[in-house]
């Protein structure tokens, strides 16, 4: 029994020497790592990470309670919003208003409620008093907010309905901050920009993305931010710095920053501005998530490289826009390069709860997805190449460029491309049609361009007058308004057209040749006694700033089926239109001027305010006055009714009754009443 079990061992032995050696290396490889091993086991467990939330700290016990102080510094700030801020570099008129307006409008394709905010660094309260030469237009709001142009892109893009404060000045902050140190709402604290001013932009901000922009109560899901002015100006400071707290007051994922920068063609495309502009956010604390590159081409791939490299962002978080036929092919544009799938990378966007909306019907019209964006910029082609309509624009501020009538011009073209022609717009200096004041002979000079313009009324297809403040230029848009009408010239004046279109009936056809109005006759060198426009009685003489009437009114038809403006609407009775004026026309000559006909078709709900006038269409092929501005609602592939039925007349003279039949038989849009999906 011993000597078995003696051979059992023995044998045993024989098979593990008989097993493979391991190798040296490998050896001491295991033996390294089963001593690691025994080391970690040794090591007391990690702890969890703390909280990276002040509210997680302060509930856990693990800090004191907030100073007052605490939330000037850390506003609270709705948490479930995602923003987008588009900046810009290098040099200003880059395109940041388009590029916001293009994103916004693709969010909204997919389904996602949007607002947007116009960060403006200049100290007027608002854009109202500003020189058309220097800003631009002064677009009106439905609440009467006079704002920067911009937002009449977002409206037109998005088709939103934005408030006076969906654009923040330097002004209005500085404003609101000081009146609440007069209240003692800073409890004897120093007020400073930091914290104070730019924790009331925060709190601004955080305010407007909540309020509903789309006519439904809903709040936005998503809220565009656009930054005036360019990255380095000393005055957007305060405004950058306020969006960096921003970003830092919200959760991971709740905001994106588009950086817009201009790459110049210099012998090949220079990255350099780009690198410097982004240099410069960079040391504001803000990294860019995307970066929009502005050229004449197509970016080249090289180029996005060595921006990529530069910058430190990726590649394909580097957009180029480059020229296009026209803006509305911009979101198409930016959607080949993925910028929705981009941001929604970035923000999480399919978290987001997107509610449906209930069917609507024809409301649902000012839904627009990107297809519908590559059909009307498709349809905008066509027109271009169609025949040209001359519209004769009698303006006073015509050397200010474009913008001085932004919402004009887009709306002119909206009723052009639904007519399938190529808008070519005239423009003509209303003072070339001015004769010298004071009884002075015209210079040779002036008779030449006083015939000259003359010569283009009597070629284009259509006059326009426009709204203006000041004399200057009024006598001859009254000339060109009484020109439209003893030529049969399709006319429309808006505003101040509305008033030269009165005023010039007066003259011509009651014989007062001292009509005119209060606006340039008055005080101590009151000179008429006839004054067919009167100022406001509820208007106030002893400020400027918002102190017209302003914003969205009632205008309401007389007789809806003796009216062609009515029919243009589709018949309505009533439609709900933007205002911006301080005169009127005076009700005492009503009587005489409808004896002369001349219809007075709409009013305000008052009965006493008039609104729209108009001649038989038996009489001339198409003149219409109205004291709205019906610019301000116009919107691609809808445009208004009043100035699609102006250029269907400059088309076409002879078809305009059968158009406006055609606009009475669709029937009235909801977009005309209160602001509606």
């Amino acid at each position: 029994m011993v000597m078995a079990e003696a051979g059992n061992e023995s044998r045993k032995r024989e098979g593990e020497d008989s097993s493979p050696v391991q190798p040296p290396a490998k050896a001491r490889a295991l033996e390294r790592e089963l001593t690691l091993q025994h080391s970690l086991e040794a090591l007391p467990p990690i702890s969890p990470p703390p909280p990276d939330d002040f509210e997680e700290l302060i509930r856990s016990g693990l800090l004191p309670p907030t100073s007052p102080a605490t939330k000037l510094f850390r506003p609270v700030v709705e948490r479930d919003t995602k923003y987008v801020v588009v900046s810009g570099g290098v040099c200003s008129s880059l395109g940041k208003g388009v590029a916001t307006s293009s994103i916004g409008a693709l969010l909204r394709g997919h389904g996602f409620r949007v607002t947007a905010i116009k960060m403006d660094p200049y100290i007027n309260i608002d854009a109202g008093l500003m020189s058309p030469y220097e800003h631009g237009e002064v677009y009106v709001l439905d609440d009467g907010g006079e704002t920067d142009l911009d937002l009449g892109n977002y409206e037109r893009m998005m088709f939103v309905s934005l408030h006076r404060d969906n654009n923040l000045t330097t002004g209005k902050i500085y404003d609101h901050v000081i009146q609440k140190e007069r209240r003692g709402g800073y409890l004897g604290k120093t007020v400073q920009v930091v914290p104070h001013i730019t924790g009331g932009i925060v709190e601004w901000l955080n305010k407007v993305a909540q309020t509903p922009a789309d006519g439904t109560a809903l709040r936005p899901h998503i809220c565009m931010i656009e930054l005036g002015g360019t990255i380095g100006d000393i005055e957007s400071m305060p405004f950058v710095e306020a969006l960096r707290q921003l970003k830092f007051s919200l959760p991971e994922n709740s905001l994106a920053w588009c950086h817009c920068s201009y790459i110049p063609n210099m012998s090949g495309q220079k990255t350099k501005p780009t690198q410097h502009s982004v240099k410069a956010l960079l040391a504001l604390g803000i990294q860019p998530d995307l970066i929009i590159c502005r050229s004449a081409e197509p970016l080249h791939e090289d180029t996005k490289k060595k921006i990529s490299n530069q910058c430190n962002i990726g590649l394909s978080r580097i957009f180029s826009c480059y020229d296009v036929a026209n803006l509305f092919h911009v979101p198409g544009v930016l959607a080949e390069q993925h910028m929705v799938g981009l941001l929604n990378g970035i923000l999480k966007l399919d978290d987001l709860d997107k509610t449906e909306l209930p069917v609507v019907g024809a409301r649902d019209r000012n839904l627009k997805s990107l297809l519908d964006w590559n059909r009307f910029a498709k349809q905008v082609d066509e027109a271009e190449k169609g025949a040209e309509v001359v519209i004769a624009f009698v303006g006073k501020y015509n050397k200010g460029g474009g913008d001085a009538y932004q919402s004009v011009i887009a709306a002119l073209h909206h009723a052009a491309v639904a007519m399938v022609r190529k808008m070519k717009i005239d423009w003509i200096d209303a003072t070339d049609l001015e004769m010298p004041k004071n009884g002075r002979e015209q210079t040779a000079e002036e008779k030449e361009l006083m015939k000259k313009a003359l010569a283009r009324l009597e070629a284009c297809n259509g006059i326009f007058v426009p709204g203006g403040f000041g004399d200057r230029g009024f006598e001859g848009k009254t000339a060109a308004a009484g020109f439209a009408r003893k030529n049969k010239k399709p006319y429309l004046g808006v505003c101040l057209g509305f008033q030269c279109a009165a005023i010039s009936f007066a003259r011509d056809e009651l014989g007062l040749a001292d009509a005119t109005s209060a606006e340039f006759d008055s005080g101590e060198n009151k000179k008429s006694q006839n004054h067919v426009i009167i100022y406001m009685p509820e208007i106030s003489k002893d400020t400027m700033g918002a102190n017209m009437r302003l914003g969205s009114h009632w205008v309401e038809f007389d007789d809806p089926e003796k009216s062609f403006a009515s029919a243009l609407y589709g018949g309505a009775p009533r439609v709900m239109e933007r205002h911006r004026h301080r005169y009127e026309f005076n009700t005492a000559y009503r009587g005489q001027m409808q004896h002369k006909g001349l219809r007075f078709t709409a009013t305000d709900e008052s009965k006493k305010r008039m609104d729209v006038i108009e001649l038989p269409l038996n009489e001339h092929p198409f003149y219409l006055g109205v004291q709205y501005h019906p610019e301000y609602k116009s919107r691609p592939g809808m445009p208004s009714p009043a100035f699609y039925g102006f250029v269907a007349a400059a088309c076409n003279p002879d078809g305009i009754q059968e158009v406006i039949a055609k606009s009475k038989a669709k029937g009235t849009n909801n977009f005309f009443t209160p602001f509606m999906l």
